[in-house]
């Protein structure tokens, strides 16, 4: 089964059986979700799963192992009754931004419950996830769910905002009442705009009377506002360039950090990492620092920040470093880095204390940093059909940040589509541009699924996405890449005819923008000419007709004229048309670029409208 390397999100993932049934029904789940499947001991030996690598077991009470658990994981998947699980989970509660995402699945695997964290914890999606790997129905019960809106407190995830202050409750359920809700959007990424469902209740315009107001921002106190709910998110803008005397304590380097920052009113969550020379990276307050507030903290040779233009260079920090400025050079190197460029907005603050002295800068980046790095899942979406997409494939079109296709591709998979989720579509033609973009918002940290038809890596956009991977020195790790396959054109119109590729086939391409025509003709001619069962993709265009009688005519050189032929337009589509024909006649239907065109071999032959390709168990019986 196929590996769900998306789902790291949700790592570490346990799922809880206490029968055979659920543990039938849950470990599968688990391997697919590459986590755990938590047993007691006597059941893993009764069913003899003690070796199994994905089976963890527990000895004592199973309260007692969720209560272990409960702190260090991100989701659990109950195999139990709903009551049992709130009695369960009911004492560890804590705090909907902490407690793990908690989804309860039937006895059947027919629902899949989201109970707990189902939107910052990430439930809800999980939920959907099992529910796709189970053939069930996720039950999601968030008021933003109901209508088919997006939760406010998960709209900044994918880009790595943070949640600050006010009152998120009622924002959420102003919203969720289908009141209007007011924003003001001075920092980070807009791109979330354009993608809002309809009738989403956000209001940009100020001008209108609102229930409530989100404010996204790196600005730290919401302003007064009587009888209205307000709550913030803070875009991860500001690199904090710092410089330190050697061994100052992180008490120091935190209070001038929390000086600095409450004198221009920015807040802490939005800052989006740390920065000083090469020489601090050993720096043990500095390195606390980052960790207490779970930053990264980068460094950059002498050489880097020298060559910044800065406001306060200094001859002692250049005599005693090897440039001019950490602080203010290290802000700006890390917005250039990371951020697209920026700008300093505060100049270096000296704060001293005893023998110890700190320096700060912070400088504003064009780009939020988003903290994690970014995924490519080049995905096949099959023939058309829902149906006919993988699980593996559905999870990956519901988890993505953003999808990018063709519109046709996109619309057939809508309904799978989550509220707000980006999706941004390229014309035929422009396949370059939609692999260019993908890698761009790859690059930044978003997850981005690039669709393809039938399958990705067979006239997909798998090949081109990894070739412009190449042209900019893709160093195979970041971003990720996952190729999630799909049933190919040939195979669903295989399916539609009875089995007409049971013996060696070939495909061959009939449009010559990317190759000459004098090469598709000589693969014709070795296809017609070795025997081969051959379908013809993109058989004939508005401004193209002639190789598809050129094809004909090949084929009927080495190929009796009673040949079976079928034309399978739009397979698995509302509009789908089959026709089955012969060598001699298939140019007297119409054939078009939806068109997939199937021409048998020398024993190809048709039965109660059935294609059939002997693949030669009879031939000496």
């Amino acid at each position: 089964m196929h590996q769900l390397k998306l789902l790291k999100t949700f790592h570490p993932l346990t799922a809880i059986a206490v029968t055979p049934q659920a543990v039938k029904l849950l470990l599968p789940v688990a391997e697919t979700l590459t986590g755990k499947l938590l047993l007691s001991e006597s059941l893993a030996e009764e069913l003899n799963l003690g070796g199994n690598p994905a089976v963890e077991t527990y000895d004592h009470s199973l309260a007692m192992a969720i209560e272990e658990r409960w702190s260090t994981h991100k989701a659990l998947i109950f195999g139990l009754a709903t009551g049992a699980v709130v009695r369960l989970i009911a004492p560890l509660l804590h705090d909907k931004q902490t407690d793990p995402a908690v989804v309860v699945v039937d006895a059947m695997g027919t629902s899949v419950i989201s109970l707990l964290s189902g939107h910052q914890g990430g439930g809800d999606r999980l939920a959907e996830i099992v529910a796709e790997q189970l053939q069930g129905k996720a039950i999601l019960t968030g008021g933003a769910n109901g209508l088919g809106q997006i939760a406010v407190d998960c709209l900044g995830i994918p880009f790595g905002w943070r949640r600050g202050t006010g009152d998120w409750t009622a924002v959420s359920a102003a919203l969720a009442s289908q009141k209007p809700v007011a924003v003001q959007q001075t920092a980070g990424s807009t791109l979330w705009q354009g993608y809002l469902p309809p009738g989403h209740g956000f209001n940009f315009s100020g001008t209108e009377a609102t229930a409530a107001t989100l404010t996204i921002t790196v600005q730290d106190n919401l302003p007064e506002h009587q009888g209205h709910p307000m709550a913030q998110w803070h875009p991860r803008l500001l690199w904090v360039g710092m410089g330190c005397v050697r061994g100052t304590d992180l008490a120091l380097l935190e209070k001038a950090l929390l000086e600095v920052l409450a004198r221009e009113n920015f807040s802490p969550l939005a800052i989006a990492g740390l920065a000083s020379v090469h020489l601090k990276a050993d720096e043990v307050g500095m390195q606390q620092l980052a960790q207490k507030y779970d930053l990264p903290f980068v460094t950059f040779s002498a050489k880097q920040l020298a060559a910044q233009s800065v406001p306060n260079p200094s001859a002692v920090v250049n005599q005693e470093v090897g440039t001019p400025s950490v602080a203010e050079a290290a802000a700006l190197t890390a917005t250039q880095v990371y951020g697209e460029g920026g700008k300093l907005i505060v100049e270096k603050v000296i704060v001293k204390q005893d023998q110890q002295a700190v320096t700060v800068a912070i400088a504003q980046g064009k780009r939020e940093y988003i903290g994690k790095p970014g995924q490519l899942w080049l995905v096949g979406t099959g023939p058309g059909e829902l149906s006919q997409i993988s699980p593996a494939a559905r999870t990956a079109i519901r988890e993505a940040d953003v999808l990018i296709g063709y519109g046709l591709y996109l619309d057939l998979i809508d309904p799978l589509r989550r509220p707000g989720q980006i999706c941004e579509t390229f014309p035929l033609t422009q396949e370059r541009q939609r692999c260019q973009r993908a890698i761009e918002l790859a690059q930044w940290g978003l997850t981005v699924a690039v669709l393809s038809s039938g399958d990705c890596g067979i006239y997909g956009m798998a090949g081109l996405v990894l070739e412009e991977l190449e042209k900019v020195g893709w160093d195979g790790q970041t971003p990720g890449v996952e190729v999630f396959p799909g049933i190919s054109a040939f195979q669903a119109a295989a399916a539609r005819l009875g089995a007409p590729l049971m013996h060696d086939f070939c495909a061959i391409s009939l449009s010559d923008l990317l190759t000459p025509r004098e090469k598709i003709l000589q693969r014709l001619t070795a296809a017609a000419q070795a025997d081969f069962v051959t379908a013809l993709y993109n058989p004939k265009s508005q401004k193209r007709t002639v190789l598809i009688e050129q094809a004909q005519a090949i084929f009927l050189q080495w190929r009796s004229t009673d040949t079976p032929v079928a034309l399978v337009r739009s397979v698995y589509r509302r509009d789908e048309t089959i026709v089955r024909t012969t060598l001699a006649e298939m140019l007297d239907f119409p054939i078009d670029m939806l068109t997939v065109v199937l021409i048998g071999n020398s024993n190809t032959y048709n039965y109660q409208d059935y294609l059939i390709t002997p693949r030669g168990y009879y031939a000496n019986a």
